[in-house]
């Protein structure tokens, strides 16, 4: 494969999107014994990466492209807490794409009771690696097609 190309997969009515799954880990809890706010971005990240491979958009590939995803905000709402040795599933969506900047939703809830943890949104921007943004649409139609597919048409 060429390092403009990237591979992608089938179409969505093939795939079905897995939720992502974390356990929470000792040292991500506070001097509370809960689990510390700044490690809910940080499964946002894995999350949306997870996403990103399902779907045949490998983040480590289109960097080789010389694309990059920046965070341009993020909106975190905690309902409950989550504490050392708890698996929270997160349901990534991606809810918004225009070829030039997408946004993520986020909903984590506790494996064990399903109840809601968590509820986030992540928006990101495309740009090539001297930090000019791009198009993917322009510029990486395959990508672009890829994105579209799978957006959520909810929103």
């Amino acid at each position: 494969m060429a390092k403009n190309e990237i591979q992608v997969a089938g179409p969505e009515a093939e795939l079905k999107i897995r939720p992502y799954e974390h356990h929470a880990k000792y040292y991500e809890t506070d001097q509370m014994g809960i689990i510390h706010h700044s490690n809910y971005v940080k499964w946002m990240e894995e999350a949306r990466l997870d996403l990103m491979d399902q779907i045949g958009l490998n983040y480590k590939q289109m960097e080789e492209m010389e694309i990059i995803s920046p965070v341009l905000s993020i909106s975190v709402d905690y309902h409950s807490m989550v504490r050392f040795d708890d698996t929270v599933i997160i349901q990534t969506k991606l809810v918004k794409y225009n070829g030039i900047k997408m946004e993520v939703e986020y909903v984590m809830t506790d494996k064990a009771t399903g109840e809601l943890r968590t509820t986030a949104r992540s928006s990101h921007c495309f740009l090539n690696r001297s930090g000019k943004p791009i198009s993917l649409k322009r510029s990486y139609p395959e990508i672009d097609t890829k994105f579209f597919e799978f957006k959520d048409e909810t929103e």
